[in-house]
């Protein structure tokens, strides 16, 4: 057959099929998300439903257009799922006790202070020192306070740490 007959997209292999993502919490585990991660997420999903979609929606349909706008209706259709089964909770009290939410600074053994926020799953940001409420840290963390020592199974082994301020937003 003639290459006058034949669109050249036809030539170019499909994107591969993207794997399901696999779900971030267990079955009947509750999504909390803090009020901050909540607003974020709106804000993300409305950009991408309101400027991204269409941007790419007008742009030339090629192979790579397909491939963008197939990874928008992903990411679309998980923050529309997050958001419809968020459980916000909202900051904790005068409480000095680690609580969802909190942000926390511990000391280690060797003196070195480092500061944790308990978020949400779809929160989290290691490099920002954001740990999901599910991680081991931030299970050893949960209900100490301040002047409590701690101990959390990391990947190198036991760690202990103690708890030097806890703050609540």
């Amino acid at each position: 057959m003639s290459k006058a007959f034949v669109r050249e997209s036809d030539d170019e292999p499909d994107p591969p099929p993207f794997p399901r993502a696999a779900p971030p919490l267990p079955p009947g585990a509750k999504n909390y998300l803090t009020a901050a991660g909540e607003h974020r997420l709106r804000e993300e999903l409305a950009r991408l439903v309101g400027v991204e979609r269409p941007r790419l929606l007008a742009a030339t349909p090629d192979s790579e257009t397909k491939r963008e706008l197939q990874v928008l209706q992903r990411r679309i259709l998980h923050l529309e799922q997050v958001l419809r089964t968020a459980v916000v909770v909202a900051p904790g009290g005068p409480d000095d006790r680690v609580r969802f939410g909190a942000t926390v600074t511990v000391r280690s053994r060797d003196g070195g202070e480092s500061d944790y926020r308990l978020v949400g799953t779809e929160e989290t940001e290691v490099e920002r020192g954001w740990v999901s409420w599910r991680s081991p840290l931030a299970q050893a963390l949960l209900n100490a306070r301040p002047g409590d020592r701690v101990v959390f199974a990391s990947p190198s082994g036991p760690v202990e740490l103690g708890i030097v301020r806890v703050s609540h937003e």
